[in-house]
């Protein structure tokens, strides 16, 4: 069993509030840590939950305004002065390998790793271990994008039974077949597809970043675990959301409905909301019964799909 957890490092939009942060969302996995989205005071909120600045450390930035990227010089400082050695991979939109460039310079002291930046495209996939990262376009006032964690599928469940009955002992011959290989035992051949259930589906993550409710996310979403949707307002503020590029909580309920998500997270929460967000999750709860209101430092962690 690996686990994969999600920890809201910030969950406000625009500008901070007194109990919102600005957009920074962890990944945690086996083997490293994944960043969506850095705004300003993000280190900070690493150091409070305990996450680690992980070896295998990789940024995804959904778009170039400011309470998205504003926070990656102090992160990336704060990585520098611990001895970070290793190096830290990041994936944006056009911009964002001019825009650190300009911020990262020797005369505020030198990185002591490599940063690679990566220009993002519709339909590219990072790999990273067992997941794979897919962007897919948003729907905001600037180039934008959603990323669609996808974890590999895992082995189907062993056909004990089938197994005890041919007498094959627990241990290694069990490990081979469940990692795909055949095994000759007793003068004959037991191939995987003999001794396990159908594969199992990994898990799927889809972080939306700032965006008006669109189609290729919708498409995208499709039978996720786990959807963090923009709800930047609610229904009453709706020509401003589509003037500005972004979702009402209703809006992002209806998205999660069309997709069939399991789980629905509002996130990007307005400060105009500070003291009565409930308002986002009731207004989301009459589409969407499964959905939960983003909190900095809440976390989660995704549990697999049922078999």
């Amino acid at each position: 069993m690996t686990e994969m957890r999600l920890v809201f490092l910030g969950t406000g939009g625009g500008m901070p509030s007194t109990s919102r942060g600005l957009p920074a969302l962890a990944l945690r996995y086996a083997g490293g840590v994944m960043l969506f989205d850095c705004g300003e005071g993000t280190q900070r909120q690493f150091i409070k939950s305990r996450l680690g600045f992980k070896q295998n450390f990789t940024i995804f930035i959904t778009h170039m305004h400011g309470d998205h990227v504003l926070g990656l010089p102090g992160l990336l400082y704060t990585m520098s002065m611990l001895d970070r050695e290793a190096p830290v991979d990041i994936y944006g939109p056009r911009g964002l390998a001019e825009y650190l460039e300009t911020v990262i310079s020797h005369k505020l002291g030198a990185l002591t790793f490599p940063v690679r930046v990566h220009t993002v495209s519709p339909s590219l996939t990072i790999e990273r271990g067992s997941l794979s990262i897919r962007c897919v376009p948003a729907d905001h006032v600037i180039e934008s994008y959603c990323y669609v964690v996808q974890e590999r599928d895992r082995p189907g469940k062993m056909n004990v039974e089938y197994l005890e009955r041919l007498g094959v002992p627990r241990g290694p011959l069990w490990g081979r077949l469940q990692r795909g290989q055949p095994i000759h035992y007793r003068g004959r051949i037991i191939t995987p597809e003999e001794a396990l259930g159908p594969r199992r589906r990994g898990r799927k993550i889809v972080y939306t970043g700032d965006t008006r409710p669109c189609e290729s996310i919708i498409n995208a979403a499709q039978g996720a675990d786990v959807l963090i949707h923009d709800s930047t307002f609610n229904d009453d503020m709706l020509k401003k959301a589509v003037e500005d590029g972004h979702s009402t909580a209703r809006q992002a309920a209806e998205v999660a409905a069309q997709a069939g998500v399991k789980l629905l997270y509002l996130y990007h929460i307005s400060p105009r909301y500070e003291g009565d967000a409930e308002i986002l999750l009731r207004e989301a709860r009459t589409i969407f019964s499964n959905t939960y209101l983003a909190e900095d430092l809440m976390s989660y962690s995704i549990p697999y799909p049922e078999d």
